[in-house]
């Protein structure tokens, strides 16, 4: 079993910011390293969508368009955690959000691409 547990979500006004992380571990876990890695997003009545991914070694980043400019993911491998950072938040942006590991395909934006799923963590923007 891998397990992801995201934290840092909560409820603050718009054109706040706020920083989830990821954290990965699991008697199966593979090198951190080999998973490409994904955070997405997902409000009720609605499909879970993309919003961003990371390539393995972290230097190709991917975004969804409604964040682009204002959200940023990094990892690091040496300590098994993905990070987004959000920045200028609006009340769209309010969702449960979810930590995603992907082994097979790279890059994986879509749910079905992704192996392992976090528990979520709750955004709330507020205007």
């Amino acid at each position: 079993q891998v397990q992801l547990v995201e934290s840092g979500g909560g409820l603050v006004q718009a054109g706040a910011s706020l920083r989830l992380s990821c954290a990965a571990s699991g008697r199966t876990l593979r090198t951190f390293s080999t998973y490409y890695m994904g955070w997405f997003r997902q409000t009720p009545g609605k499909e879970r969508e993309f919003v961003a991914g990371i390539s393995r070694g972290g230097a190709t980043p991917h975004y969804a368009d409604s964040v682009k400019g204002r959200f940023t993911i990094s990892r690091d491998n040496a300590k098994n955690t993905v990070n987004l950072q959000m920045n200028s938040l609006k009340p769209e942006d309010t969702a449960v959000y979810y930590c995603a590991a992907a082994f097979r395909i790279v890059p994986a934006i879509k749910v079905g691409d992704y192996d392992y799923w976090g528990q979520g963590t709750q955004v709330t923007v507020s205007s």
